[in-house]
């Protein structure tokens, strides 16, 4: 399934791109303001003024997020909001290394602790940890970008039986040290220390604090370290679950380390937390959309309401499991409402928001809410990732390339938007070219990725009819297939590449084992509607007709487009594919047509080289739906 959540309406996206590109710097806006109301007063334009400088950075964001040069001037930071700051990666060991407790534990806990209190604007750990441990930091420029006033820092060392931690607090706008200690304490102490900490940064920016405040800052998530240092990992693997061609193993591996992680604290709260959201991506992207699945998910689930009924982070994890488990809107925006309240930091708030908002086809809404996740996780590439897929659902192929540029500015080795964005010219002007370039000079910079490519690399070699390419591609190809668009078995490819080869017994035998496959999968899910259109493709190659169209119709109605915007979409779109394949032109070209309706992944690219429309090449209704697709002009 997609990774990723509905595409906004095309309007609001222009309107967004528009804005953003439009912003004026902090220093132009605060003379308009002054000019503006220069006829009330000198004192009055001065308060509009940093009114309207303060408005400005809290509530845009994408200019920040294209490292754009710092203006510079000596005032260039001064209205940044008072009581904000950023935790920076600590120096010291790793979470990969054999360590009691790592250096990005420390700066975890700290921004957790802070970012309780609503008096106090903090950055998600995503944007932060982007100034990586190792590289030069300019403070100044750094607090420009994530839109903070101080700037804490620091490191962590061990012995045998004791941790070092020293920490700064740094006032970016003068480059002025307000605050830093160094703590030796047992290990059975390094939360103390995180509290110890966080009480310290609350007194010297003078942050409003309040009682259940205080108390969320003492909390301890476990006396375990070595379960600490299990979820962690853990929960490395599920934030970078993403795009990547690798997502299932890698949330499978999360699973097995929860499952180690809570089996030494049973109590550990949030590890079973982390644990629903493994099984519910799981459940949610269809690798496992079994009752079996969901039943893992619903008892993490009951184990976190049981360890903590009335926190924030338990209806976060509701919400979560509602809208992955049950496409559940309603009862998920309830729980986030709730969550809001004590999580006032939290961006993934804001963005589940925005995701649910997109799935139910509320694009205003949802761009509001992805602006709000972006403001307290201004350089979080994998938004601009979403952003950009958004994009492509709306066939919007400029838009998508510049988001993908802007996220390649903060994370430029990401393979995953390296390859998406390559992938944009084949889909926008059936251009193959560069997604092949790409993927050969990924390659060559590391042959040991060919994993992390075989989703787009086999849709590559399909679209340039390249049998040898998708032998290689199989050679690399986890078990479980692919995932463009929907899930297929890699029997369902092993027949394609068959057919590429011209061996048409080889295709055969290898459609009736992905056949089987499916089988299994609709009798053990029956209500899960992407699997019986795969089955519905299938039947319609194998020339199973009636199989396939009531398979293919079943699949929409158990999944329509109103209730979920982006996998119905899907299934429309590959309902044209089954009628293509089952002979009824006349159906595919409606259908075909029906898709051009809706935001979907259908392109001009698709149509134009993918061999699932060859049933209707050389039909001239066919040719010309492609050529009327095809871009005229450079895309604005």
């Amino acid at each position: 399934m997609n990774s990723y959540s509905q595409a906004a309406k095309p309007q609001a996206l222009a309107r967004f791109r528009e804005e953003t590109e439009k912003f004026p710097s902090t220093a132009s806006s605060r003379k308009t303001a002054a000019q503006r109301w220069a006829i009330t007063g000198l004192l009055l334009a001065v308060v509009i003024g940093v009114s309207w400088s303060l408005w400005s950075l809290t509530n845009w964001v994408m200019p920040q997020l294209v490292d754009s040069p710092v203006s510079g001037g000596d005032d260039s930071l001064i209205f940044l909001p008072e009581k904000s700051v950023a935790v920076l990666p600590f120096e010291g060991p790793t979470v990969e290394k054999k360590t009691v407790f790592p250096a990005s534990g420390m700066q975890a806990e700290i921004r957790s602790a802070l970012a309780k209190i609503a008096d106090l604007k903090v950055i998600s750990n995503t944007s932060a940890s982007s100034y990586t441990v190792g590289q030069p930091r300019n403070l100044r420029e750094i607090a420009e970008k994530l839109g903070v006033a101080y700037l804490l820092d620091g490191g962590v060392s061990e012995t045998s039986k004791r941790i070092h931690v020293n920490v700064r607090l740094t006032d970016a706008r003068t480059g002025t040290c307000v605050w830093k200690e160094t703590y030796e304490r047992d290990f059975g102490d390094v939360f103390a220390i995180v509290s110890d900490i966080a009480r310290k940064i609350v007194s010297q920016l003078q942050v409003t604090i309040s009682a259940e405040e205080q108390k969320a800052i003492e909390e301890q998530p476990t006396k375990d370290l070595i379960a600490y240092g299990l979820y962690l990992q853990a929960k490395e693997l599920i934030n970078a679950a993403s795009i990547n061609a690798q997502i299932n193993e890698k949330l499978r591996e999360a699973v097995r380390l929860l499952d180690q992680a809570v089996a030494r604290d049973p109590n550990f709260c949030l590890a079973y937390g982390q644990l629903e959201a493994a099984h519910g991506f799981l459940y949610f992207y269809g690798f496992d959309h079994t009752p079996a699945r969901l039943l893992e998910a619903e008892a993490a689930l009951k184990v976190v309401s049981r360890l903590r009924p009335e926190a924030a982070e338990t209806h976060f994890v509701r919400a979560n499991f509602l809208y992955r488990c049950h496409l559940d809107y309603d009862g998920a925006r309830a729980e986030l409402a709730l969550a809001a309240r004590a999580l006032p930091n939290n961006s993934e708030i804001f963005e589940l928001t925005g995701y649910m908002d997109r799935r139910q086809g509320r694009w205003e809404e949802s761009d509001r809410s992805l602006q709000r996740a972006l403001g307290l996780d201004p350089r979080n590439f994998l938004i601009l990732q979403q952003i950009a897929l958004s994009y492509q659902e709306v066939r919007k192929f400029g838009p998508m390339a510049a988001a993908l540029d802007r996220a390649l500015i903060l994370a430029p080795g990401d393979l995953d938007t390296r390859v998406t964005r390559a992938l944009v010219e084949l889909e926008w002007k059936a251009d193959s070219r560069p997604l092949h370039e790409m993927i050969g000079k990924i390659f060559q910079e590391n042959p040991a990725a060919a994993g992390d490519l075989t989703d787009q690399w086999f849709y590559l070699a399909l679209c340039e009819r390249d049998p040898v390419a998708a032998a290689q591609v199989l050679a690399v190809m986890q078990t479980n297939g692919t995932s463009v668009d929907l899930n297929f078995p890699r029997s369902w490819c092993e027949g394609w590449a068959a057919r590429l080869k011209g061996d048409q017994a080889g295709a055969r035998a290898a459609f009736l084992a992905a056949r089987a496959e499916l089988e299994k999968s609709v009798n053990e899910e029956p209500n899960y509607g992407p699997d019986f259109t795969v089955l519905g493709m299938i039947d319609a190659i194998l020339g199973r007709k009636e199989d396939a169209l009531r398979e293919g119709r079943h699949a929409l109605e158990l999944l329509p487009v109103a209730k979920d915007a982006i996998d119905g979409a899907e299934l429309v779109k590959y309902l044209a594919v089954i009628y293509a394949w089952s002979g009824e032109r006349d159906l595919a070209l409606e259908q075909i047509k029906t898709s051009f309706r809706i935001p979907s992944t259908l392109s001009y690219g698709n149509l134009k080289l993918h061999p699932y429309w060859d049933p209707l090449r050389g039909d001239p209704r066919f040719e010309k739906l492609v050529a009327d697709l095809e871009p005229k002009v450079i895309e604005q």
